[in-house]
């Protein structure tokens, strides 16, 4: 018995050395690159950043210095999970010699700008209606202030040079193009000769536009439209077609704003050849204003993820998400203020002690009209919720 037990050991043992010698040949011997891996990074936008006369009244800490940082606290934390942060800059900073003004012709202290790199702006759009409020020079001299604070800028431009490269973002082995059109400059007419100092929507341009960025072999094309009939929550024919024709050139995605309300997300089949289907929000509403009034005083943080599959290259989006927002206006520890607050904790008694019942009854309201009109074409995405 015990030579037959002895015979038995010898076999299991002689099994199980042979089944680790394979097991560590398989693995040692394997491709280096034959696993997918995948690389991600997280894309975050919202819409329209001014800044009326009361904001930076508000804002005021001395004789020319503004503190705009607070405005952002209660959204600092979805800033913070993101690799890029993309916002319109609709207004300019052509200086106090020009005098600091709100609407019609806006012109901001340099710390608006500054807090924006401060809570973590990446690039911002600076193609809109309001560009060139303080003419050729505050056009000028806001790009300055924005490079100086290390921002990326896209859509007013200070020569044909600049004009002609394309923003080219990247971050973890992926690249990101980003276009940027308005629709005019409310009247204000652009200098003759110098074209290239706004980028107004144009279906050449923007088709030659996309056609050098895919030249460039981005994962993801990007293009902003200001653009749409403002105070409407619905898309005009034209938006419509000019977001269609984008996709048809070659576009992923298409982010919009300029109307100060929130209007729907759809998607799009795309011909990039990049991913099968894009998506277009046709307007991400103001994100911070002195709108104060319904639709007006909501906005949005989009997000999504843009991943790559290696040895592949392939690239698919991922989490698409939008947290409705609201701007509060009034005063918190004997303060005034204005305070971004994602809308769907309208119901949370402890947090946001400030808030009256009836700050509270429009922030509710807010936060259920923004996820009505959102998905008024399609809700095969994420809104976000106090749950």
């Amino acid at each position: 018995m015990k030579i037959y037990l002895q015979i038995f050991l010898f076999f299991v043992i002689s099994f199980a050395g042979s089944f680790q010698f394979l097991l560590e040949r398989d693995f040692n011997n394997s491709t280096p690159g034959s696993v997918d891996s995948v690389l991600t990074v997280k894309f975050t936008a919202v819409g329209d950043l001014m800044c009326h006369s009361v904001q930076y009244q508000y804002a005021k800490v001395s004789k020319d210095s503004f503190d705009f940082i607070p405005v952002y606290r209660e959204v600092q934390k979805y800033f913070d999970e993101s690799d890029f942060l993309f916002g319109n800059l609709e207004t300019v900073t052509a200086g106090i010699e020009k005098k600091y003004s709100g609407y019609p012709f806006f012109n901001s202290p340099d710390d608006y700008v500054k807090s924006l790199k401060v809570v973590g702006f990446d690039i911002l759009a600076t193609s809109n209606n309001h560009c060139l409020d303080q003419g050729e020079k505050g056009l000028r001299r806001t790009i300055d202030v924005i490079k100086n604070n290390g921002i990326q800028y896209v859509g007013t431009y200070v020569s044909g040079q600049d004009r002609d490269s394309i923003r080219l973002i990247e971050s973890n082995g992926i690249k990101i193009a980003i276009l940027s059109y308005t629709y005019g400059t409310n009247g204000l007419p652009i200098p003759q000769g110098k074209e290239y100092l706004v980028n107004l929507i144009d279906t050449l341009l923007i088709k030659r536009d996309i056609e050098k960025a895919n030249s460039l072999k981005p994962d993801i094309l990007i293009v902003y439209y200001h653009i749409g009939e403002e105070y409407k929550r619905e898309p005009s024919t034209y938006q419509k077609s000019i977001v269609k024709k984008t996709f048809d050139y070659g576009a992923d995605i298409v982010l919009s704003s300029h109307p100060h309300v929130l209007q729907p997300v759809d998607y799009y089949n795309t011909t990039s050849k990049r991913i099968d289907t894009g998506f277009v929000v046709y307007s991400m509403g103001n994100f911070i204003s002195n709108q104060q009034w319904r639709y007006s005083d909501a906005g949005v943080i989009v997000s999504f993820n843009i991943n790559k599959v290696l040895p592949a290259d392939s690239v698919f989006i991922s989490d698409i998400t939008f947290i409705p927002t609201w701007v509060f206006k009034g005063r918190i520890n004997d303060k005034n203020e204005y305070l971004i607050l994602p809308s769907a904790y309208y119901g949370n008694d402890s947090l946001y002690t400030f808030l009256s019942i009836k700050d509270r009854e429009k922030m509710k309201q807010s936060y259920y009209d923004s996820k009505e009109i959102l998905t008024k074409y399609n809700n095969n995405f994420t809104i976000h919720s106090s749950e």
